[in-house]
């Protein structure tokens, strides 16, 4: 099966893709950086460390800790970490609809080349 996959170069050696996002978008849903990363079988400390660079080298912050204590902590999104999951999903959809007949060429047997 032939796939497009966006990479977002957002400056040199910022980059966001596929599993980033997905990292952002499990912890937007469980509200924990340790859930997130167990539904994507990787380790917290990988998953923590892919968001603290985030929040290191982007714009903006993009996960938000919310402290422990009696009902223990988590994490949510910030309003930017929202965004960027919005604005990439967006530019992956699109980007997909654009070359779905370039890719429906390439995984057909003899397809067809301009």
């Amino acid at each position: 099966m032939v796939s497009l996959s966006i990479r977002i170069d957002l400056a040199p050696g910022v980059r966001v893709g596929p599993g980033k996002i997905r990292l952002l978008e499990l912890i937007a849903e469980h509200g924990s950086i340790s859930a997130a990363g167990r539904a994507l079988a990787m380790s917290y400390r990988r998953a923590w460390l892919l968001v603290d660079e985030m929040n290191r080298t982007l714009a903006e912050p993009v996960i938000e800790a919310q402290p422990g204590g009696k009902s223990g902590g988590g994490a949510r999104l910030t309003p930017f970490g929202a965004r960027l999951v919005a604005c990439y999903r967006t530019i992956e959809r699109e980007a997909e609809e654009m070359a779905e007949r370039h890719l429906a060429r390439l995984s057909s047997p003899g397809g067809d080349t301009e």
